[in-house]
């Protein structure tokens, strides 16, 4: 534990100066409010935390396909002997785990970017029709429709990663189930079929249309362009490929998925992570307390306006009495500018940050401690000058009894 503090630390000593990067929020370097808890949560209000859960599961699955190619080595055997097809995929097509089992990093053979359909050959889909049409007939037990008659009648995608049909954004706190990839069962040696069911479940929980109702919680469907899709899993989790179509497509699921885990990884860094570092390096509200706090404003200032306005036109002495405007119209001022600002001053100066509606935790981010402090000087200079302003103007205007 102590040895993980001191590395947060030396990250956190690095990033002195600037924002962390996307690939740090994700690696789970960073400290609050920019970690990952923290962007999870902002992708969820934003109902678009799918996109993440795909991609911290497709890397749990490359993280288990790793720990099958370590085994295999340990055992003393080579990949080559143990998975021959998958080594000559491996040396045609490229692989992300080259250097994980064996092939040369100089060789030249870079990482293909093809999708998987476009990786089998035409003999290949003749040959796996047959079993195409057995999967519709035996349903997978995670998925009471089967992925290939669904295709067919493919409800409507929508556009971008993160206008999903179908979905609304969780702005008052209803969640949905997490998730989060599993730990790595260790109990025994990882096998191939271990890597089979992992890259199934990843199919039918976000790439396969089949059982998805848009509205519906269990719609965990992910936007991806014509290209990467993925249209059908004919191997199962359950059954120990033999034809030589079933090793050779079995060949490809230790890199299945890398093409689309990249894309959602630069959609979610050049879409949803700029609007995070807003929210949370610039801001520490979130909307609902936002929003909650432009209401309270707006009756606060109206009650102050109308208590102000009673004052002068009652004539009230002495005139002394209306410098205690100045407590409605601070109130006021306050929570509007914050929902305006999206920052509260009062928290950033006891180093606090919300991270679900009213709840909060602590400022660690140590450059995005010193931004939230700079904003917060400000915002309290502009309420300031506003209660200033508006007590003075209250208090000089002359009292006219109607």
């Amino acid at each position: 534990m102590d040895a993980d503090q001191q590395r947060q630390d030396e990250w956190a000593d690095n990033r002195q100066n600037r924002l962390p990067s996307f690939t740090e929020v994700l690696s789970r370097r960073t400290r609050p409010p920019v970690d990952l808890f923290m962007f999870y949560l902002f992708l969820q209000r934003e109902g678009a935390e799918d996109i993440l859960d795909f991609w911290l599961d497709v890397q749990q699955h490359e993280n288990l396909c790793r720990a099958y190619f370590k085994d295999v080595r340990k055992s003393g055997r080579t990949i080559r002997e143990d998975w021959p097809e998958y080594w000559d995929y491996a040396r045609r097509r490229g692989s992300i785990y080259g250097t994980v089992v064996g092939l040369n990093p100089h060789t030249g053979t870079k990482r293909s970017t093809a999708s998987t359909g476009e990786m089998m050959s035409e003999h290949d889909r003749r040959n796996l029709s047959s079993m195409d049409e057995k999967a519709a007939r035996s349903p997978s037990p995670h998925n009471p429709t089967s992925p290939t008659t669904a295709v067919d009648s493919e409800p409507p995608r929508s556009a971008t990663p993160f206008s999903l049909s179908g979905r609304t954004p969780t702005l008052f706190g209803a969640r949905r189930a997490s998730r989060a990839p599993t730990i790595i069962p260790r109990s025994s040696a990882i096998s191939r079929q271990n890597l089979i069911a992992s890259a199934e479940r990843i199919y039918l929980r976000y790439l396969s249309p089949a059982g998805n109702t848009v509205g519906s919680d269990e719609n965990h469907e992910i936007y991806l362009p014509p290209s990467l899709r993925v249209h059908s899993f004919p191997l199962s989790g359950g059954h120990e490929p033999k034809s030589h179509s079933e090793m050779n497509l079995m060949a490809q699921i230790p890199d299945m998925f890398h093409s689309q885990k990249e894309y959602c990884f630069r959609a979610m860094e050049q879409d949803a992570y700029p609007r995070f570092l807003r929210a949370k390096a610039f801001g520490n509200l979130t909307p609902v307390s936002a929003l909650v706090r432009l209401i309270v404003g707006l009756i606060v200032l109206w009650i102050g306006l109308a208590v102000g306005f009673s004052l002068i036109f009652l004539d009230v002495h002495p005139k002394s009495v209306r410098f205690f405007l100045f407590i409605p119209f601070t109130i006021a001022i306050l929570f509007l500018i914050s929902h305006q600002y999206e920052l509260d001053p009062i928290l950033v100066f006891f180093g606090q940050s919300e991270s679900t509606p009213f709840r909060t935790l602590r400022i660690r981010e140590p450059y995005v401690k010193k931004l939230l402090i700079g904003r917060a000087i400000w915002v309290s200079v502009l309420v300031t000058a506003c209660v200033v302003g508006l007590t003075m103007l209250f208090w000089a205007v002359p009292g006219h009894r109607l």
